[in-house]
């Protein structure tokens, strides 16, 4: 085994800490495997209480009228999510668009926005307009408010009802913590920030970024009330095998407007083609509960190994997991760009390529992205990246196999060796 690890680029000294770290995981592993064979036996039961054939494979184009394989799937998504609807395309092109169909088709001019649990994600700043963007919710007449957390990272309720007022429509919540240091919320704490609102404003709306939480536990904010819950088909729910797309689970009124906002009003969900993307779409989801057990392996030994180097990790190696990222934040511009490089190197795919740190759109930061990919941009595959402002945190997820992942870790740590800028114990 060393020997192969030593082709792909992994010294002894690095493997051998890495299997030591290794030893001290089986009981988190056994934990994540149990999960994953709850969330199998789910996708399993809606896929089969939907009656799930061949036919539903078939590919359709233009207009996608009586797509029944789309139908189905939207079907077998709302039985997965214990919804009343669903909304699954591939026109969805990306999260941030899912997020943005479900804002802009549930709040109207003069409504406001509140957050409860501080900044958002970058990339909705611009479609918030907390960043003047054309075509901003702000630029509509929507207004935005916001409770910060508190400084242990729990939510400020009295700060929450202050902030709660007769134009408050909708409520957002970010179950991942983006590029933020902050733990990622649990499907019970996002519950009981749901039933706080609600309390609050019976008739408010509660919107769910579920975006890299899918399948890390049991439940889903759907099974707590959440009026929608969105997130990406190139992260979690995608298996790995989606080449794009997105989904939008929730109330059928919720859900019938997102549809009405995708495509036109009066039409809604009756047009829309699958393109000949149902294969991947059923069986990434059918994958996915394996494909994300996997990935959280990798969030574990990468804090394991982390942690016992001296960087701090959020969560940490013995913490419960509630979405598949792990921030390890390594202090310097140089450190961040060396982890990054094993993560490439490590990659099936742009092995090669050295990651440079860019001005992508949606952030107000250079961002280093590690991403050898089959999927561009998939961050259920193996990939790193962060804004390169201090702390100078990485963010790691994915690897649509454990031990992928694992070698994606094992290699950020030579780079960082090799550079002077880690050293093993002893």
């Amino acid at each position: 085994m060393e020997e192969i690890y030593s082709r792909l680029g992994v010294s002894p000294a690095v493997y051998q800490y890495g299997e030591a770290v290794l030893h001290t995981l089986r009981e988190r592993f056994a934990a994540i495997d149990r999960t994953a064979e709850y969330n199998q036996g789910k996708v399993l039961l809606s896929m089969q209480e939907n009656r799930v054939n061949a036919t539903h494979f078939a590919a359709t184009t233009g207009y996608g009228y009586d797509d029944e394989g789309r139908d189905n799937l939207e079907r077998v998504y709302a039985g997965v999510f214990h919804t009343e609807s669903a909304l699954v395309r591939p026109q969805i092109t990306c999260g941030t668009h899912a997020l943005t169909v479900a804002l802009s088709a549930n709040l109207l001019p003069g409504d406001e926005l509140l957050s409860p649990v501080g900044a958002p994600y970058d990339t909705l700043e611009e479609v918030i307009g907390i960043r003047k963007s054309k075509c901003s919710l702000k630029e509509y007449g929507v207004t935005y408010a916001q409770a910060d957390l508190q400084a242990d990272g729990s939510f400020d309720y009295d700060a929450i009802r202050a902030a709660i007022n007769g134009r408050t429509k909708l409520i957002t919540i970010q179950r991942s913590k983006g590029y933020a240091t902050r733990p990622s919320f649990s499907v019970a704490q996002i519950g009981e920030l749901i039933a706080f609102c609600k309390a609050v404003k019976p008739d408010v709306k509660v919107m769910v970024d579920n975006c890299y939480g899918e399948f890390v536990e049991t439940q889903e904010p759907s099974d707590l009330g959440a009026d929608m819950v969105v997130g990406s088909l190139i992260k979690n729910p995608g298996g790995g095998l989606a080449p794009i797309g997105g989904y939008i689970c929730g109330t059928k009124a919720c859900v019938e407007r997102c549809a009405y906002r995708l495509s036109a009003p009066g039409l809604g969900q009756e047009v829309g083609a699958n393109l000949g993307l149902m294969p991947a779409f059923y069986q990434g989801l059918f994958l996915a509960p394996t494909v994300v057990a996997g990935a959280l392996k990798g969030a574990v030994f990468a804090a394991g190994i982390y942690e016992g180097l001296g960087f701090p990790c959020i969560p940490t190696a013995a913490e419960d997991r509630h979405d598949i990222i792990q921030a390890v934040t390594l202090g310097s511009r140089e450190a961040m760009l060396a982890f990054c490089c094993g993560i490439q190197a490590a990659a099936p795919v742009d092995s090669y390529v050295t990651p440079e740190p860019w001005a992508m759109p949606g952030y107000d930061s250079d961002v280093v992205m590690a991403a050898g990919a089959f999927v561009q941009g998939s961050s259920i595959e193996l990939s790193a990246d962060g804004p390169i402002r201090p702390p100078y945190a990485v963010y790691f997820q994915g690897g649509l196999t454990w031990y992928h992942a694992k070698l994606g870790i094992l290699m950020s740590l030579q780079k960082l060796t090799e550079a002077g800028l880690a050293k093993l114990p002893g």
